[in-house]
């Protein structure tokens, strides 16, 4: 493992224990480039640029998936990962009420159902 994949794989553990591994062994069950695309693009190259926190990156992240509307999966872990780098829950909240202004109230509607999951499996796994 190179230097930039075990940067990417680090990132991804900061979000949620164990994803690094996890998500890089499902993605490379299907093809080994689609693994280190996301891992060292999108987490070393991208989220682990300077100039924004970990907090700050996932609260955004949050923010844009709640308004896409199509991920519901990627929505519910990047919540997660936002409560694991110190966003708050009312914090977690307001980022998708406020959606309902900027993508309307069905995604954010989507959003709380997304809010309650990422509650629900954060408790369950105290």
């Amino acid at each position: 493992m190179d230097d930039k994949t075990a940067r990417g794989k680090d990132i991804m553990n900061q979000l949620e224990a164990g994803a690094g591994d996890r998500v890089t062994a499902r993605l490379a069950e299907l093809d080994a480039g689609l693994s280190r695309l996301v891992t060292d693009y999108a987490f070393a190259d991208v989220v682990g640029r300077p100039g924004l926190d970990l907090k700050t990156r996932e609260m955004l992240t949050v923010a844009a998936l709640t308004a896409m509307g199509t991920a519901q999966g990627q929505l519910e872990f990047h919540m997660r990962a936002a409560l694991n780098v110190g966003v708050s829950k009312e914090e977690l909240l307001e980022i998708v009420i406020q959606m309902a202004v900027y993508a309307g109230v069905p995604a954010c509607m989507n959003g709380i159902t997304a809010y309650r999951s990422a509650l629900n499996s954060q408790s369950s796994s105290c």
